[in-house]
């Protein structure tokens, strides 16, 4: 078992650019950035993966500290003994990528604007001229990083998990935690942002220390474990690089439905047809989820779109998860196998103590990784499985799809397994059980209605997954054959 340190690793880094780097931080905490109080939009529930975790847990907007207990979790005479814990980073920036788009389309905005003069026919100031005034406040040095509003999910996120689970998140089992991250700079701040607010919690009004000085020490990088697409050679060939393995993406994008879209927002903006793309739009719609998630504006990119668009949009971005990351392909799941057995080691290792009558070494397991992390694993458990897979063509058919990113893996998502012992147990098999909750709500079985699992029930469940998904034979290529079958 891999024992978490206690210090970060240093990288040294010249004077400039340290000096730059704290500039940087400095500005990422000017109030001008700060998220403002919630605001609705229509769109909310269409971002996909961009979406806002109070969009999903709408309860959270007049609590969000205070937890709410689903019924449905086990009481009584079970105790939660152990709770692994899979989180999706906080809300962040758009990545240097996405800005540079919108960058492009907002100088094709004002390039309008300087050849009309910024009137509509009617004489009235029209969308697209709003627009090219409108402060284009993102920078390329943002590049995905966790925002302030993310740092507060984390924070929020710990202090109602600490009051669901008083007993897993005690003050004498602080030193205990264990916490795993991706090396991505937003997943490592959402651990550090997480420890900060269960320092709240153990102690209210105090301001937290340094998180490298805290007892349970700083969450350990481990991307094999929170990146683990990134070393499957499989994935990356055949999947990451391989140019027509998103051809269902590409066909929407030119397809009727987002062909409509694009003529519509040309209209509206004024601009040519030609000079936009589905990328364009796409990136569009999703500066105005970004505006609303991290400043909270609903600013008059949200204007573009009405609600049909947003729904279309929301497709596109769901074709691309499920094609990517869920189970368009098979390694796309195939691939978290590693993910998935560390997390039963965790719960195999916590049954053996109890039944030895030992202290639970790691009552508190939690892991910091993206939702490309969240949605393989939940495909290889089997959840949100439609009947037919979606493409290119059945839009209106997958109108009531199971697969919705943004329900499933919005920022600041998390998976939970929460081992139980039972003391009314009247076999040996009866003593353990497992719940999971997937953004704080209990999460019915794969195969069954059912809320809650013998633990070796589970297990044998996922036999196959534990057993005999090897992460180096499912991600090796498959080697050219060098023999002849031609007599």
């Amino acid at each position: 078992m891999i024992r978490a340190p206690r210090c970060f690793l240093r990288i040294s880094v010249a004077p400039a650019a340290a000096l730059a780097a704290a500039l940087l931080s400095s500005l990422a905490r000017c109030s001008f950035l700060e998220p403002r109080d919630p605001v609705d939009s229509s769109l909310s529930p269409y971002f996909g993966t961009k979406t806002r975790y109070e969009d999903v847990n709408p309860g959270l907007l007049s609590g969000p500290e205070a937890p709410w207990r689903d019924p449905e979790l086990l009481e009584g005479t079970c105790t939660p003994v152990q709770l692994v814990a899979l989180i999706r980073h906080g809300t962040r920036y758009p990545t240097a990528k996405q800005i540079r788009k919108l960058r492009q389309l907002h100088g094709l905005l004002q390039a309008r604007g300087s050849r009309d003069g910024g009137g509509s026919s009617t004489g009235r100031r029209d969308l697209g001229a709003a627009l090219a005034d409108w402060p284009l406040w993102y920078a390329d040095w943002m590049d995905g990083q966790l925002v302030e509003k993310g740092r507060q999910d984390m924070r929020q996120l710990a202090l109602r998990l600490a009051s669901l689970f008083p007993a897993l998140f005690s003050r004498e089992n602080y030193g205990r935690l264990r916490l795993i991250t991706s090396s991505k700079h937003r997943c490592v701040d959402s651990g550090a942002a997480f420890l900060q607010g269960l320092w709240q919690h153990y102690h209210p009004g105090l301001p937290p220390p340094d998180v490298a000085d805290m007892e349970c020490g700083p969450p350990r990088v481990n991307d094999k474990l929170m990146r683990f697409f990134d070393h499957c050679e499989k994935f990356l060939t055949e999947v990451e690089k391989n140019a027509t393995a998103l051809y269902h993406v590409e066909a929407f994008k030119t397809g009727p439905e987002m062909q409509n879209i694009l003529k519509k927002v040309a209209a509206t903006l004024q601009v040519p047809v030609n000079d936009l793309n589905a990328d364009l739009i796409q990136v569009a719609f999703f500066t105005c989820s970004f505006d609303l998630a991290i400043k909270g504006v609903n600013s008059p990119w949200c204007d573009v779109f009405d609600i049909d668009d947003a729904k279309v949009l929301e497709y596109l971005n769901d074709l691309k998860q499920y094609w990517k990351r869920g189970y368009g392909y098979t390694i796309n799941s195939r691939s978290s196998c590693t993910l998935f057995q560390d997390i039963f080691q965790h719960l195999d290792k916590a049954v053996e103590q109890k039944q030895r009558s030992q202290p639970i070494s790691s009552p508190v397991i939690l892991q910091f990784g993206h939702a490309e992390t969240l949605l393989p694993l939940l495909s290889l458990m089997g959840y949100f499985k439609d009947k037919e897979p979606l493409t290119a063509y059945n839009y209106k058919e997958q109108m009531h799809r199971k697969f919705r990113s943004g329900h499933i893996v919005p920022y600041a998502s998390n998976l939970i397994f929460v081992l139980y012992h039972c003391e009314n147990a009247k076999t040996p098999k009866e003593q353990f059980r497992v719940q999971m909750l997937l953004n704080e709500k209990v999460l019915p079985l794969a195969y069954s209605p059912d809320t809650v699992s013998f633990y070796e029930d589970l297990k044998n469940h996922y036999k196959d997954i534990l057993q005999s998904c090897q992460t180096s034979e499912e991600c090796e290529l498959a080697k050219a054959n060098s023999t002849s079958d031609e007599l």
